[in-house]
């Protein structure tokens, strides 16, 4: 081992002790950083990939409108065609559009989807979160609400609810009038998606070529994929078979805005506790400065033996390496333990505070979602590594600098 490594040690592990006090304290530092950053990461990749399963259930994976935003009238022959795509696993075609509601005279502006009951479950695994229904209880008069706006309304399953639709006002100019169509509420689903949960309706697809005179087109067809296959290769695939007028745009383009603005509150609480690591940086470098003027003769002995100003740097650029590896290999272990009990920490805090019906009221998921990414890791490690390292570069430039004479004089 080389000496400047040995006499390295033996400052992080002086003789008669386990481990220096000096070594505790700087390590803790780096440790608190690591594994704050690890756990929000990891929190935050949860949350992502969660709603991300939560979009791609209830809208598809892909979907394919007319370029021009009319409707779409060839669509059973369109779905056909896509489900001889081998990384097609289904198709279904789809209506969308804005009524209003009322029942009991509590008015609400939902959104309603017009599906086709013996498809849509092939694509859409929205029937898993139906409570006390399936798509066989769907009927053109019948339809499915989410409980945000079976709250909002007072609906509950059997309840009558009135839909007014736009079309009523375009007859209204043409001196027609359209009674609101009266529908029964078959039953109630709750995603655990704020956006869906709060205000959404499902009906038939022929239900949504009444209301909105579609006549026996669709706005769309919706594609679910195979497991294994790339989104964004599929789209660009289905765009260049398919062609003329139609265009398949991906979920990830359809929410585009909504999963960078997730990317972006990941990355910013990154750059945010990436300053802990940087004070507990600047911790090691305090604590290296005191040890080079405390041991000032010392340092210019190992000059006058033949140390070279290099060697003597790399004395105490070492020691700011080896706290960073510590540092940063106590923080995974810490943060790995604490996220693998994080719920029962949320819910012994929610029992303590009385705030665990807030958390189910206010927050999209009764449960902290988790999900490691091997590219956080790979960064938090090489961060708080080279951030330490670059601790002791400073003690270490002073140190070399010392010239042998000059140390020997000082008192």
């Amino acid at each position: 081992m080389p000496w400047y490594l040995y006499l390295a040690l033996k400052q992080l592990f002086p003789s008669g002790k386990i481990i220096s006090f000096f070594t505790v304290v700087s390590a803790c530092g780096v440790t608190l950083g690591v594994a704050l950053l690890i756990i929000v990461q990891s929190v935050m990749n949860g949350f992502g990939e969660e709603l991300r399963s939560k979009i791609v259930d209830t809208g598809g994976h892909i979907r394919l409108v007319m370029a021009d935003g009319d409707v779409m009238y060839d669509f059973r022959e369109l779905t056909e065609r896509l489900e001889e795509f081998e990384e097609v696993k289904a198709a279904t075609p789809y209506a969308e559009g804005i009524v209003m509601v009322q029942s009991d005279r509590r008015p609400a502006l939902p959104a309603v989807r017009g599906i086709d009951p013996l498809r849509e479950g092939e694509v859409i695994a929205i029937e898993e979160y139906i409570v006390g229904a399936d798509f066989d209880d769907l009927y053109d008069d019948g339809v499915f609400i989410s409980s945000g706006l079976a709250a909002a309304v007072g609906a509950r399953i059997g309840s009558v609810i009135d839909v007014y639709t736009p079309l009523m006002l375009e007859r209204i100019t043409r001196d027609e009038v359209l009674l609101p169509r009266e529908l029964e509420v078959v039953g109630i689903f709750e995603t655990g998606w704020h956006q869906v949960d709060e205000s959404t309706m499902v009906v038939t697809l022929r239900l949504m070529q009444d209301l909105f005179g579609l006549g026996s087109g669709a706005q769309g067809i919706t594609v679910r994929l195979h497991e294994g296959h790339d989104v964004d290769v599929v789209t660009a695939m289905l765009n260049r078979e398919i062609g003329g007028d139609v265009r398949a745009v991906s979920w990830m383009d359809l929410n585009r805005d909504f999963l960078w603005i997730l990317q972006l509150e990941k990355n910013v609480l990154f750059f945010l506790l990436i300053f802990i690591v940087v004070v507990a940086a600047f911790a090691i470098t305090s604590s290296l400065l005191i040890t080079v003027v405390r041991k000032t003769k010392e340092i210019g002995l190992l000059g006058a033996l033949g140390g070279r100003p290099g060697q003597i740097a790399s004395c105490f650029c070492f020691q700011g390496f080896f706290i960073g590896v510590a540092g940063t290999l106590l923080g995974i272990v810490s943060a790995v333990i604490l996220l693998h009990f994080r719920n029962d920490i949320i819910y012994a805090f929610a029992s303590l505070t009385q705030s665990e019906e807030a958390l189910r009221r206010y927050y999209e998921f009764a449960y902290i979602p988790l999900h490691y990414a091997m590219r956080d890791f790979i960064v938090i490690i090489t961060c708080s590594i080279i951030i330490s390292t670059l601790a002791g570069m400073i003690p270490a430039l002073r140190a070399a600098r010392l010239k042998p004479t000059e140390a020997f004089r000082n008192e």
